[in-house]
């Protein structure tokens, strides 16, 4: 019999907020993270706003020392870590920590280091280039920071697959304990891109929007969406074995059951035709949780806000769930979190997961004009209260990666 796995803590770090309780009630009031970006130059940029986190202290939860070797995207895994150990009340002491392990994904690592550490050797060469720039900057060292923390020695790895990153992460994190090698993980997602040089590289890949009111610029399924929103942050979640953490008292959040992973195999940046790879992903994430697609009832989508994006998301629910479909809930969150690259997932899977237990439908802010295409609801400007059993959360990226993850309800 496969084991169970349960989240018992979560921790966000984003421009909605530090700390869960801050974030879910900003999400549950339909609050917008988006701002015009300040912390680097976007003048000469066509795209002027990000969710950039404003208040974010790192000494708060890191020694100075070593603040100064460490990128913000190791920061704030850092961060939102401890804040799901403390959300969890998980005594790090008592866990067997060869059988606590860390896989945290993040699509860029350590962009701003890179920026800077090339700005060094241009101008003043190769003798000043800091001797921690490469254990600042590859991907792999929020697992290792979040690891050397809380001394947890058992699986960890880092999942690098573009905007799926953090799901992937997740699901992942999910089986290892499933299958037995492990009975706590701590897993999600990271990212801090925003930087002159990834403005730039978005900018001119056309995928960003140029709207400037940062309040109403991220429109997933609107007719006149034009482009995603940056965002930073991040998103971790504490995943115990359903004994483990009934033994010790722990306030259960929700069950994952679930985990699909495909490929489009299509195109590097664009989504296959009618949302084919993630279509397959979700119907594997149902088949995988052993429940049909009529059990779904809310699904948290990957919605960017792009045109490409959400009219092949559309397609594929439509392709998996038939009539259903259109019995189904679909928000996307991005409308107030903006789009956390390889740390969105994480922090969408945090917000399904509080969903189920609140019975709350998040909504997608924004939605002013219907698009033929995108015929579904989306939970328009104002959430609400529904009792669902089992939802989806989904994510795709870049290189045609796929990722949902089957969340359910927690009943004993």
């Amino acid at each position: 019999m496969q084991r169970r796995v349960v989240i018992t803590g979560v921790g966000v770090v984003s421009s909605l907020g530090i700390g869960a309780d801050r974030f879910w009630q900003s999400i549950k009031s339909g609050k917008c993270g988006i701002s015009v970006v300040e912390r680097i130059d976007v003048s000469d940029l066509p795209t002027k706003v990000g969710s950039e986190i404003k208040d974010f202290s790192p000494s708060d939860f890191i020694d100075k020392k070593e603040v100064k070797r460490m990128d913000k995207f190791s920061q704030y895994a850092i961060a939102a870590a401890q804040l799901a150990v403390e959300n969890s009340k998980l005594d790090i002491n008592k866990v067997n920590n060869e059988r606590m392990g860390v896989i945290i994904g993040s699509g860029i690592g350590g962009i701003e280091t890179l920026e800077n550490q090339y700005s060094v050797l241009l101008e003043k060469g190769p003798g000043r280039v800091s001797p921690f720039f490469v254990p600042m900057m590859i991907p792999n060292m929020a697992s290792g920071n979040v690891g050397i923390k809380f001394g947890a020695k058992g699986f960890t790895e880092c999942v690098v697959t573009a905007c799926a990153s953090s799901t992937n992460s997740i699901g992942d994190a999910f089986k290892v304990i499933q299958r037995g090698d492990a009975d706590v993980m701590i897993s999600g997602g990271t990212e801090a891109p925003i930087t002159r040089l990834t403005y730039a590289g978005f900018c001119a890949s056309k995928t960003m929007s140029t709207d400037e009111d940062p309040l109403t610029c991220c429109k997933p399924f609107d007719l006149n969406r034009n482009g995603f929103i940056m965002g930073e942050g991040a998103g971790i979640l504490i995943l115990e074995e359903y004994h483990h953490a009934v033994n010790r008292g722990a306030d259960i959040i929700a069950e994952i059951v679930g985990y699909g992973c495909t490929n489009d195999a299509y195109h590097i940046t664009a989504p296959a035709e009618g949302g084919e790879g993630g279509a397959r992903c979700m119907r594997l994430a149902i088949e995988d949780a052993g429940i049909k697609p009529s059990d779904i009832g809310y699904i948290n989508a990957h919605g960017t806000s792009t045109q490409l994006n959400d009219k092949n998301e559309t397609a594929a629910i439509k392709s998996v769930f038939g009539e259903h479909a259109y019995k189904l809930a679909v928000s996307s969150t991005k409308s107030m979190t903006g789009h956390l690259l390889g740390g969105a997932g994480a922090i969408e899977a945090i917000i399904t997961a509080l969903s189920l237990k609140e019975g709350f439908l998040p909504p997608t802010i924004n939605y002013k004009t219907p698009d033929p295409q995108c015929d579904l609801d989306y939970v328009p400007n104002i959430g609400r209260k529904a009792d669902i059993t089992y939802a989806l959360s989904n994510s795709f990226g870049f290189g045609g990666h796929n990722a949902t993850l089957t969340l359910k309800a927690f009943k004993e």
